[in-house]
């Protein structure tokens, strides 16, 4: 390869790339088709959270868990495991099922609510942490008179 031609190739490299740093974000699509897959704000991770909570709150104050709500007994038998209790006694067998089905409605009653405890704690995690991690990035990424830092030092962290 000849001396000019390899300028020439440096040159039009050069002009094709640029020096700069894209962060958290896609670039538009013109086409309209073919975006990013997924895309969350902090404020979307804050709603969600928030939603999740309100769920869990919810939940816990309107689901009879193992059937114990309003009309529990001196050793907290809900009215549903009372019935069963009672049916049983008279030979129903209707009486197991239905404490069965109390069982498997505080399984999943249960579940549910930690799910949302889960989401809602997760996520409110989820966006205290990267704030800190913007904050400490942002942080590093500054000289000491707090300007930006030079393109040519960001460089140096991508070799």
């Amino acid at each position: 390869m000849a001396w000019d031609e390899w300028e020439k190739l440096k040159a039009d490299a050069a002009r094709r790339s640029t020096t700069h740093m894209r962060l958290n974000q896609v670039p538009a699509d013109p086409g309209g088709g073919g975006g990013a897959d997924l895309v969350v704000n902090q404020d979307d991770l804050g709603a969600v959270g928030h939603e999740a909570f309100v769920l869990y709150g919810e939940l816990h104050r309107t689901t009879d868990i193992a059937g114990a709500g309003a009309g529990a007994d001196k050793a907290g038998a809900g009215s549903t495991m009372q019935a069963a209790a009672a049916l049983k006694a008279h030979g129903f067998e209707t009486g197991a099922a239905l404490e069965l089905t109390v069982e498997v409605w505080t399984s999943q009653a249960k579940s549910v609510l930690q799910a949302c405890a889960h989401i809602s704690n997760h996520l409110d995690f989820s966006k205290k942490l990267h704030a800190e991690q913007d904050a400490e990035i942002g942080a590093v990424l500054r000289g000491r008179d707090g300007s930006a830092e030079s393109v040519s030092e960001l460089d140096k962290y991508f070799k």
